[in-house]
């Protein structure tokens, strides 16, 4: 196991760009993300991986940038929601009103997108299993699975 010291510069790859930065050994993701980068897209909700709202993909799999320590992320793509712009899911929640008051939809969003990038035709099953891992309190969840099924019916 690495340990980490004092503060220490670091190179992200983020939405296929290179940002150095310096960070604390006990900053997180998400934190480097909204602070330092000026990505708000994740959002900070309940900061110990249970809400989702701070979903980035890393090296394409979805993940809670808030429990994700910064040092560790040299080497690896992440991909916030800027990242996703003009994609199909994102129109689909517009088309679809997958969202209400928007807090948790960066992360639904990223979230989707892996989804149907692993899965071809995601089962119903499958689209529950998922967007469990994200949590909302303002929509349940009816237009984020319209919008996920409209992408997989136009492929």
């Amino acid at each position: 196991m690495k340990t980490y010291k004092g503060k220490k510069e670091i190179s992200l790859n983020v939405n296929n760009e290179i940002y150095k930065v310096i960070v604390k050994p006990n900053e997180t993701l998400l934190n480097i993300l909204r602070d330092k980068l000026e990505l708000t897209g994740p959002k900070a909700g309940c900061e110990n991986g249970d809400c989702g709202a701070c979903t980035v993909l890393i090296n394409d799999k979805p993940f809670k940038s808030c429990i994700a320590l910064a040092v560790e992320m040299e080497g690896k793509d992440i991909t916030t929601i800027e990242g996703l712009k003009k994609t199909k899911i994102q129109k689909a929640f517009i088309d679809k009103e997958g969202y209400q008051c928007g807090y948790c939809t960066s992360g639904f969003i990223v979230n989707a997108y892996a989804l149907l990038n692993k899965y071809k035709k995601p089962n119903e099953t499958q689209i529950k299993d998922w967007l469990n891992s994200n949590l909302c309190r303002c929509t349940g969840y009816e237009g984020i699975e319209r919008a996920i099924k409209k992408v997989i019916d136009n492929r």
